[in-house]
C-alpha cells in the first residue's frame, strides 16, 4: 500500500497556522509520504520566511497563490492538484493544520496516528466524524448549528454524515471523479465533494476532532467556550456556510427524486 498524502489549506494572517505546522511536521513525516498545501496570497505577503522554509523542504509540494482567492477557489484548486499528482489509489488525508496540530499536541496524539495508519484504500472513502465527547467540547453555537446538515442529510438521503466535515480520506482517483463537478465559492464546497459520495462514504467517530481553539490560541477552554456562545459573530459565522449547505443538500434532494424546477 502506498503511504499516505496530506492535503491542508494554509490561510494564516494571524501568523498562527504556519508556526503551528513547523512543530508538528516531524511527526507529519512519520504518517505522511508528502504534504500538499496552498499558501494564500496574506499567508506569504507576511510570512515570506515560513514560505519560504515550506519550499526548501521536498516533504512539501506548495500551492502558491498569487492573489486572494474565494475559499471554494482555493480549496478546488488545492484538492484538484492533489488528485493529479498522486497515483490514483494512493490515500490522501484533506483536513486542517489546527486540527492536526491539536490533534498530535493533544492527548489524543496516538490514537490520531493509529486511525491515519489505520485507513486503507478500500476502507474510503472516509469521513473522520466527531464523536459526542468531542462534540461537546465545542460551544453550543458549534454543537446546535453545524448539525443541521447532518440532521438533513438523514431525512434527504438517508445517510449520516458530517457534511461540514473536518478529516476526510480517500483516494486520489476519487479525488479526481469529484473536483469537476464542484463549483461553490465559500466552504460550502465541502458538503458538495461530500454529496457524490454521499452512499459509498464510510464513517468513523473519533475523539481527536474535539475543539481545537484553546488549544491554538492558547486560551483557558471555559472561558473561550463562554465567550464564543455568547458572540452573535460566531453564531453568523456558523450560519454563513450552515444555510448554503442546507440549500445545496436540498435542491440535491430535488434533482434526486425528479422535482428540480
Amino acid at each position: 500500500m502506498l503511504p499516505p498524502v496530506i492535503v491542508m489549506p494554509l490561510h494564516d494572517p494571524a501568523e498562527l497556522m504556519l508556526p503551528l505546522l513547523a512543530s508538528v511536521t516531524p511527526p507529519l513525516k512519520e504518517l505522511f509520504v508528502r504534504a500538499i498545501v496552498s499558501v494564500t496570497a496574506i499567508t506569504w505577503q507576511t510570512q515570506p520566511e515560513r514560505v519560504a522554509a515550506l519550499h526548501a523542504d521536498p516533504f512539501f509540494h506548495v500551492i502558491q497563490h498569487q492573489r486572494a482567492l474565494p475559499v471554494g477557489e482555493d480549496f478546488a484548486l488545492l484538492y484538484s492538484t492533489a488528485a493529479a499528482a498522486c497515483p490514483p489509489h494512493q490515500v490522501l488525508h484533506l483536513c486542517y493544520i489546527d486540527r492536526v496540530a491539536y490533534a498530535l499536541g493533544s492527548e489524543h496524539r496516538d490514537q490520531f496516528m493509529a486511525d491515519v495508519r489505520s485507513v486503507r484504500p478500500e476502507q474510503t472513502p472516509l469521513v473522520f466524524q466527531r464523536s459526542q465527547a468531542a462534540w461537546q467540547t465545542h460551544p453550543r453555537n458549534y454543537q446546535e448549528i453545524e448539525p443541521m446538515a447532518t440532521l438533513a442529510g438523514q431525512w434527504l438521503f438517508g445517510v449520516t454524515l458530517d457534511f461540514a466535515w473536518c478529516h476526510l480520506a480517500l483516494q486520489a482517483q476519487q479525488l479526481a471523479a469529484v473536483m469537476p463537478h464542484v463549483s461553490r465559492q465559500d466552504i460550502s464546497i465541502v458538503a458538495e465533494m461530500l454529496l457524490p459520495l454521499r452512499h459509498q462514504a464510510r464513517t468513523k467517530e473519533v475523539d481527536w476532532l474535539a475543539w481545537e481553539d484553546p488549544f491554538v490560541f492558547g486560551r483557558d477552554p471555559a472561558v473561550l467556550k463562554r465567550e464564543r456562545e455568547g458572540s452573535m459573530d460566531e453564531t453568523h459565522k456558523r450560519l454563513a456556510y450552515v444555510i448554503p449547505m442546507l440549500e445545496l443538500l436540498y435542491q440535491a434532494s430535488l434533482c434526486e427524486t425528479g422535482r428540480a424546477g
